[in-house]
């Protein structure tokens, strides 16, 4: 008589959390959550890439996965799906700490369709700068970027016309909103149906009252913002995906301090300031930096008001604290 041997059957999911070394993630073609662990042979890889400057986050939230079942309801992790894209930047410093060599990469989520950029007239009052910062970490890494100007009822200078008038006559999808008013929330709410969407922005412009605002089951906590420094106070922790409709997906996450791009170069800097790219190859020098050379379109185009002297000074501000890192 021959004994049959069990097989495990794969199920596919998608990571949803991570917390330590639990791996929260939604099986396909369901809604309940379940927690799982990585097998054994992906600690190992993670250790040797860890011990490397090659490293990148092994598992992310939205990366798709196969597991295995438990009898306890739980699943093991035993293969991980080539990525589409990412988002990632330098990992934060750390106050009192001393840096000697590369930062490493922090990916901050995958497989990403939007990457909507929460700004807010005011508390925290409205930086083109930061704003740029964002918008360049989002085209370096190939993703579609939806730039959102939260608490337009506080508009009282009336900035929100100028800045969406700049950034959509350079080709972005610029969409003012107010979570008290709900203006611009049905705009907002169609372009980010049936897309995995990653919800990005200093702490204090709004995200989680926005969410809420669309998608009221998700009840997520909503910070103050500081009188005395004008700056949000931290909600999420750790980033999140959160299953909002049949094939919607928002991925929130923790406010951010500091935004540092990973792995552009200073003579790249310029391909990922979109309106810059039709002038570059008309540049008298290869390695142009569009600073002081002699012969650069790009300042002539500044100079012509083809290009808005207030992205180039983002630009400028961006060059001075790149570091040419080797080892990316």
């Amino acid at each position: 008589m021959f004994l049959l041997k069990k097989i495990k059957i794969d199920i596919k999911g998608i990571i949803t959390k991570i917390e330590s070394k639990d791996y929260y993630l939604i099986p396909s073609g369901q809604d309940n959550e379940i927690i799982c662990s990585l097998k054994g042979k992906f600690k190992k890889e993670y250790a040797m890439k860890k011990d490397k400057l090659f490293f990148t986050d092994f598992i992310a939230v939205g990366d798709y996965v196969e597991f295995e079942m438990n009898k306890d309801g739980t699943g093991v992790i035993n293969r991980i799906e080539k990525r589409k894209n990412y988002l990632s930047r330098k990992l934060p410093k750390v106050r009192g700490a001393s840096y000697r060599g590369e930062r490493l990469e922090q990916v901050v989520a995958a497989n990403i369709d939007n990457v909507v950029i929460v700004t807010s007239v005011h508390f925290p009052d409205f930086n083109n700068r930061v704003l740029d910062r964002l918008l360049v970490t989002a085209e370096s890494s190939h993703l579609h970027p939806i730039i959102v100007l939260n608490k337009i009822d506080l508009d009282e200078s009336r900035i929100t016309k100028h800045w969406k008038l700049l950034y959509e006559k350079i080709g972005y999808k610029f969409i003012s909103t107010s979570a008290e008013t709900n203006e611009g929330l049905e705009i907002l709410k169609k372009e980010v149906a049936e897309r995995k969407n990653l919800f990005w922005g200093h702490s204090g412009v709004g995200k989680s009252s926005l969410l809420n605002k669309m998608f009221p089951q998700l009840d997520l906590k909503i910070g103050a913002v500081s009188q005395y420094s004008s700056k949000g106070t931290h909600t999420t922790v750790t980033s999140k995906m959160i299953k909002v409709e049949e094939n919607t997906f928002i991925i929130d996450t923790p406010g951010i301090r500091e935004i540092e791009p990973y792995g552009i170069r200073k003579s790249d800097l310029g391909h990922y300031f979109v309106e810059f790219v039709e002038y570059i190859n008309s540049c008298k020098f290869n390695t142009c930096t569009h600073n002081h050379e002699p012969g650069c379109a790009v300042l002539e185009s500044v100079e012509k008001g083809l290009i808005s002297e207030q992205r180039y000074d983002s630009y400028l501000r961006m060059l001075e604290t790149i570091e040419d890192d080797i080892n990316f």
